[in-house]
This record gives C-alpha cells, structure tokens and sequence, in this order.
C-alpha cells in the first residue's frame, strides 16, 4: 500500500512533474483544477486496465440472468457492479485448465489443454436495464477481473507514480502550453510503466501455459 491519503496528492505529484505550482484543494478552480478534475477519473481507469495490479485483482461467481443471448450462447452472467469490473483477466475455464489458448498444434494435443471455451463480453437488455454480461455455454461462471479501486489508500506505491506521471503526460500541452513537456510526460509514464508492471508481476507465481505438451515446454 501506499502513504497517499487523497486524489489531491496525486494531482499534485503530476502537476509539479511538469512545472506548475500545487494545487491547494480538489475543488480549487483553477486551470490546473479543472483539468485534474476532468482527466483523472478517465486516467485512473485507463492505468488499472493497463496491468493486472495485484491490489486491484477482484475475484467472483456470478450470477445468471433469466434473460438469454437470442443466438450463438444459452446463457448470460452479469458482471460484478461492486466494484465494478474494468476488465475480465480470466474466466474459471482458463483457471481451471478446462480451457486453453492456442498455441501449437490440435485441440487436444501439443499445446491444447482442451478446446477454448469461447465467451464475449456484451451488453443485454434484461427486466429493461441494461447490463453488462459474459455471454457463454454454460451454467455457471466465476472470473478473476480487475476492479475499478478508487481508494487511493489501497493504491500500490508503484501504481500512484505511473498514475501521476500518466495524469501530467494527459494535461501538459492545457497547462503548460508546451509540447516537448508533454512528450517528456509520456516518455516519463511509459518508463514508470514498465518498471511498475515488473515489479508487481514478481509477487506471486505467473498464470501458467494451460497443458503445453513435453516438446514446447522445453522451449518455454
């Protein structure tokens, strides 16, 4: 976890990153205001969809509507409101090893687990809502998913410097009306990205190949 306490901190790592004075509160209207207020939120999801984050890595068995896909699956399971789901990592079919990518060969053998359970993430209108769903063959379905975290207190230290650093390559050119410091900011954010994304992977084992037979195994 991080010793960030408020989105302001973070507005304001990305600010000073970029030459301009802090900002004193959240709803100081200011230029520099507005545009965190503007680009954070779409920012702070972007950064969580770019890597699954271990402090944002969610998982849950969902629930089937009564509704059904008209064609193609039998059944649509709706995915997690709270909190809300930015992106599915994995269904329990991969998980599980009942599924597996491609990799060489024939369903079956030589890189096949079995064949893939094929799914889609689409949005049904169910009891006149509309509700976003894994369309899919079968009965039931859990997913490791990334949440969308909004406590920054949960944030990784890590993830709160590609966070800043993304925010000031998003609002540099508005604010400081020079492009060569927009371009810094992203050259800045995507170094920090790939550190971060390193770093957070070696907590834990890696999501491994799915049956990959003897041969490709010795290549990997």
């Amino acid at each position: 976890m991080t010793t960030v306490t408020s989105k302001l901190e973070i507005w304001n790592l990305a600010v000073t990153r970029i030459g301009h004075e802090p900002i004193s509160e959240e709803g100081e209207n200011t230029k520099a205001g507005r545009l965190c207020r503007l680009h954070y939120p779409l920012v702070l999801d972007a950064c969580l969809r770019a890597h699954p984050w271990n402090f944002a890595v969610r998982r849950a068995e969902l629930a089937a509507l009564t509704t059904v896909p008209s064609f193609e699956f039998t059944a649509a399971f709706a995915l997690p409101t709270d909190p809300y789901c930015l992106k599915v990592i994995r269904t329990s079919h991969e998980a599980n090893g009942f599924s597996s990518t491609a990799i060489y060969g024939y369903p079956g053998v030589h890189g096949y687990g079995a064949m893939p359970v094929e799914y889609r993430i689409e949005t049904i209108r169910h009891e006149g809502t509309d509700v976003r769903c894994i369309l899919i063959n079968d009965s039931s379905l859990s997913i490791e998913y990334i949440a969308r975290v909004t406590d920054v207190a949960q944030f990784d230290a890590l993830f709160v410097d590609v966070l800043a650093a993304r925010l000031a390559a998003e609002i540099a050119i508005a604010l400081t009306d020079n492009k060569s410091a927009s371009e810094s900011a992203l050259q800045v954010y995507q170094m920090k990205l790939a550190e971060a994304r390193t770093v957070d992977a070696q907590e834990g084992s890696p999501r491994d190949i799915i049956n990959v037979d003897g041969w490709l195994m010795a290549r990997i």
